[in-house]
């Protein structure tokens, strides 16, 4: 989806920039946070900085998903998981084409606990989430997640599923699953990975 350059101050200086810059040509700070990995080494007050640069900007362009993204990553990096969802779900409403949205809402539908104290309902929209994720982009961390789910939310509580969880993993596997993605999902969840996976 094609976004139009929106004129703002850098989250990081506050030197006037846009949207359509990667980078602040001060600071050399990232302008839009594109994926999870750019809030990873941030601090709580920059993390607290970009948040509220970039709703700011959604004050004046509340349809931006760029900025709705980009507002996710940080609220989730903030474990502000019900905020986070928020954004996400509204890149969805724009884009629904945007498989990393879908997998960042149903990771954050969690809430920073074990899927297994999850309600049925909230599992199922996790599943709703990831399968489409998974349909636009079947990418290895994706069925990784499902997986996780299938394991700790299912397989703990004796649930027969299709597919189940080791089927996931040998998807997972086949679809470039690295050590980086595992280790990418249990922090975003904040719980500890189980053995089983």
């Amino acid at each position: 989806m094609n976004q139009t350059a929106i004129d703002l101050s850098c989250p990081s200086c506050g030197a006037p920039t846009n949207t359509g810059a990667k980078t602040c040509p001060y600071c050399s700070r990232p302008i839009v946070i594109s994926t999870f990995r750019s809030v990873l080494e941030m601090s709580l007050p920059e993390l607290n900085k970009y948040s509220r640069s970039y709703q700011n900007a959604l004050t004046d362009h509340p349809n931006d998903s760029q900025l709705r993204k980009s507002s996710g990553f940080c609220f989730l990096a903030l474990k502000l998981y019900d905020k986070a969802l928020a954004a996400f779900e509204d890149v969805i409403q724009s884009d629904f084409n945007d498989s990393e949205a879908y997998f960042y809402a149903s990771m954050c539908l969690l809430n920073g606990k074990k899927a297994y104290l999850a309600s049925r309902p909230v599992i199922d929209r996790i599943e709703e989430y990831i399968t489409a994720a998974i349909m636009i982009e079947p990418l290895g961390i994706y069925y990784y997640f499902y997986a996780y789910i299938k394991y700790d939310y299912f397989a703990r509580k004796y649930f027969v599923t299709s597919p189940t969880y080791e089927e996931l993993l040998l998807e997972a596997e086949d679809n470039g699953l690295s050590d980086y993605d595992i280790s990418q999902v249990f922090l975003i969840l904040n719980v500890d990975r189980p053995d089983e996976l």
